[in-house]
């Protein structure tokens, strides 16, 4: 990030301390609302500043200042939240809430915070002053000719055969190691070393990981599908919806990013498309307990209870077994119509 981008989004940023100021559930509903716009102008503007972009706004702004490492994966949250609270207060008959205070108090606060830091970091950074040679001293020693005397080298010396072929049995060791490899699981370390730290709870580390795994391989899925799980874990379904759009860019017909874009909406009550989502991903991968569950559990938000039964029955036990579907309508015998590789449509 150059010096000349951190001071353009600051004068950006500063232009809205007057409204944060002003930010009051006490006040009128109108006044909150355009204090809200006045403060999301300012804080897209000074993101915008940041990447060096005129034309880019809204999620796509953030996503590319998130990509460039400009915003940290807690910073980009917090104003795709502010966002979000900025779209409802465009409604002429919504009326602001405490959570939409504080979703533009807390991103106005760490869009500074993040400017702050690394305005300091610049000017605390030493310089460092080139080395500039005065000329041969004169008490220095003479160069040495490259017309030296010869040297005697001595003859080389012999290995052992038995040291030889230790050498060459760790050779063809190592490279089997190498070929191998891939075919491990383990995928790239990068991701590897995201997929531990999102276990150990360690979530800035997790997505620094991620981003890089990301761009180290353009085509995988996997990195966008644990940014997407983690975004959804805080609510923020447009972010997740983003990553979950990239994976699947990658690679159409991936079960496990068509499972999560399933339970993305599924979190978001939208019941009809994640049902569509999770019929792809049982189609893609027909041994996905998870993914028959949790399609289960939404067949049950559409009274589907068949059909609902059937699919619950097929993935047995699991976190998906406290939807419990109503007794159906339809006699017995019908319970078996929906086979072992067909889904709902």
């Amino acid at each position: 990030m150059t010096t000349q981008a951190q001071r353009s989004a600051r004068l950006e940023l500063d232009s809205a301390r007057p409204a944060i100021a002003r930010l009051d559930s006490s006040r009128g509903a109108e006044d909150i609302a355009a204090d809200i716009i006045e403060t999301w102008t300012a804080v897209e503007a000074a993101v915008r500043s940041l990447v060096g972009s005129t034309v880019l706004s809204g999620q796509a702004l953030i996503r590319e200042a998130r990509q460039r490492q400009l915003l940290n994966f807690d910073q980009a949250n917090s104003i795709a939240e502010f966002q979000a609270a900025r779209d409802r207060v465009q409604d002429a008959g919504y009326k602001p809430t405490e959570t939409d205070l504080n979703a533009a108090r807390g991103a106005f606060l760490k869009l500074d915070t993040a400017l702050m830091t690394d305005m300091n970091a610049d000017v605390t950074r030493p310089i460092v002053q080139p080395v500039v040679s005065a000329g041969p001293s004169a008490n220095a020693a003479p160069p040495v000719s490259d017309l030296g005397p010869v040297k005697v080298v001595s003859p080389p010396r012999r290995f052992p055969i038995w040291a030889m072929v230790t050498a060459a049995v760790l050779v063809v060791v190592a490279g089997a190691l190498l070929v191998l490899r891939p075919f491990g699981g383990g995928g790239s370390s990068a991701l590897q070393e995201g997929i531990d730290a999102y276990r150990k709870g360690q979530r800035e580390v997790a997505v620094s990981a991620f981003n890089r795994a990301v761009r180290e391989d353009k085509t995988a899925v996997l990195p966008h599908v644990y940014l997407a799980r983690m975004a959804r874990e805080v609510g923020n379904f447009t972010l997740a919806s983003q990553e979950l759009s990239l994976a699947l860019e990658a690679n159409p017909s991936d079960a496990t990013a068509l499972r999560e874009m399933g339970a993305n909406l599924l979190a978001q009550g939208n019941f009809e498309v994640s049902r569509r989502f999770y019929v792809r991903a049982v189609q893609a991968d027909p041994t996905d307990k998870t993914a028959q569950g949790y399609l289960g559990c939404v067949l049950v938000k559409l009274n589907r209870a068949t059909e609902a039964n059937s699919f619950l029955n097929r993935a047995g036990q699991g976190p998906w077994s406290n939807c419990t579907p109503a007794p159906a309508t339809v006699a017995p015998s019908a319970a078996g119509t929906v086979g072992p590789k067909s889904v709902p449509r």
